[in-house]
């Protein structure tokens, strides 16, 4: 029987099989390096037990889930009610079989049952590890996913069931997606016949479910805009703005179509600390979020001394759709005068800042002038511990924490079906689409706090932390940039990035989350 860790390794191996994830998106996920993931996957460096916690959240799952071994996590990952200890019931919303040809298997393989679904490729195996079902190698896996061959009209093998109002939401996959198709175990079999397109002018194309966001979610999106655009008789941009001024309920009602099964409920309207609220109607709170606003000052003088600077503003796409995947606190704020930073919490902090002296990087902190003490949010609290771990500061000195315990994973469910949606419609040219979903993740963060527009939820504090995190993940680009050999020139808003050199080198060109687009060259000093 292999160890603890091993076991742990094969599981976030089929994890990431399943979700579709590299090693870089796990690290992005933990707020590790590629590398960092690399050792501890090859057993050159270990997974800890805060690791573990990460790993559980990025995941959605329990802890205990993630330690009972690769199939029985892949298996909650799916929302599965099977079992795969020894003796229990093979019954399993995914066949245990992949329909193949006759032809295509394996000699030695003919008249072998196969004990179940890989826990790495998701392909009949006929062996087992430690009790898993798994291929004994990377060649059999491919063998078995080229066997299968590509899926073609109505499938044959069940897909994942679909959630109802009365069942819990299955967690995000990363099986490769069938057409869509009604559930195989309590649909009829002509259920699963393509629906009649109808006139291009009038609707916008069905989606396939993506390999890691929930199909329902998707559908309730692609839905809305069909039912909307049928509604206007095709007139995109009739829909188009009755979509927009229904944003905000449309959002909340996916967030709760997100949360259906979750392990724990939120608190919507928890009562709001004093510091969270507004000194007048048009005031502010006594948050500071960290928004950046930086010049490179010795850049800026170089050019006024004649030097010619040639500079691309990069723009970051979808900040607050990528933001969205922060450590929010799941009840009412409580107070922690520890002054230690527990990274199972999340909510507001108030600290004194170290000093910072980089002249080429901008003070994660954002703009703030002012010495001395300041609330911040959990976002801009991780950033700056972050950075003092990289020894580019002192760390934070926390005096009081407003905290409850938190998940990275509160929202991903909601982020992954609209950034699917949103990557699909981009794909295929639907601006509708686009529009609707970016409308819905702007009103989300911008209404959650106290705002009237949005009565289904008061959460300043997610609404601080959101926001940050988006300035965050902004820093992080231009610390990217400058470690890449770049030089950072401007850095400000939310998603607006100066840089000097080759930066297709250091990011790549798009407008998916991951990616950055072109917004405008100039010459520093120059006519822009």
């Amino acid at each position: 029987m292999s160890g603890t860790e091993e076991i742990l390794r094969l599981t976030v191996a089929a994890l990431m099989s399943r979700s579709g994830e590299r090693q870089g998106d796990l690290a992005a996920g933990l707020g590790l390096s590629q590398a960092q993931v690399s050792r501890k996957q090859s057993g050159s460096a270990h997974w800890s037990l805060e690791d573990v916690d990460l790993l559980a959240a990025h995941y959605g799952l329990a802890v205990l889930d993630l330690l009972a071994g690769p199939a029985h996590a892949v298996d909650v990952l799916h929302g599965a009610a099977r079992s795969l200890r020894p003796g229990a019931p093979t019954t399993s919303p995914v066949p245990p079989t992949s329909p193949v040809h006759p032809t295509s298997a394996p000699a030695e393989t003919v008249g072998r049952e196969p004990t179940g679904p890989c826990v790495l490729c998701g392909q009949p195996a006929l062996d087992e590890l430690d009790g898993f079902p798994q291929h004994l190698s990377a060649e059999e896996c491919a063998e078995a996913v080229a066997a299968a061959g590509p899926t073609t009209g109505a499938p044959t093998a069940a897909p994942e069931p679909s959630p109802s109002a009365a069942a819990p939401e299955p967690s995000p996959s990363a099986e490769p997606p069938p057409p869509p198709a009604a559930d195989a175990e309590t649909a009829p079999p002509t259920a699963a016949a393509p629906t009649p397109a109808a006139p291009a002018s009038a609707d916008p194309p069905r989606r396939a479910a993506p390999a890691y966001a929930s199909e329902a979610l998707i559908e309730q999106i692609v839905d809305r805009v069909h039912d909307v655009l049928a509604e206007h008789e095709g007139d995109a941009d009739a829909a188009q703005a009755a979509l927009i001024k229904t944003a905000i309920p449309d959002v909340m009602a996916l967030l709760k179509a997100s949360r259906v099964g979750g392990r724990y409920e939120h608190s919507e309207f928890p009562p709001t600390q004093d510091i969270l609220r507004k000194k007048s109607q048009k005031g502010a709170d006594e948050i500071w979020e960290g928004r950046p606003k930086w010049r490179n000052a010795a850049l800026f003088s170089a050019a006024k001394k004649g030097e010619r600077i040639e500079v691309t503003a990069l723009d970051m796409n979808a900040a607050y759709l990528s933001a969205l995947k922060a450590w929010l606190p799941i009840g009412q704020l409580r107070e922690d005068t520890s002054g230690v930073h527990d990274p199972k919490k999340a909510g507001v902090h108030l600290i004194t800042p170290a000093e910072w002296d980089h002249a080429d990087l901008p003070n994660p902190l954002g703009n703030r002038m002012e010495p001395g003490e300041l609330w911040v949010t959990e976002s801009t609290l991780r950033l700056l511990v972050d950075c003092a771990r990289q020894g580019l500061a002192d760390p934070p000195v926390i005096h009081r924490s407003l905290v409850s315990g938190a998940t990275e994973g509160l929202l991903e469910k909601l982020r992954r079906a609209l950034a699917e949606t949103r990557r699909t419609a981009l794909a295929e040219g639907d601006e509708l689409t686009v529009a609707y979903v970016k409308a819905m993740y702007s009103k989300f963060v911008s209404t959650i706090g106290e705002s009237s527009a949005n009565r289904e939820i008061r959460r300043p504090d997610w609404m601080h932390i959101i926001r940050s995190k988006a300035f965050a993940n902004l820093w992080m680009k231009a610390h990217k940039a400058h470690r890449a050999g770049l030089r950072v020139v401007e850095i400000s808003g939310t998603d607006e990035l100066h840089v000097t050199g080759d930066w297709r080198a250091v990011f790549q060109e798009g407008r998916d989350l991951n990616e950055v687009k072109e917004k405008d060259t100039y010459i520093l000093g120059g006519k822009r």
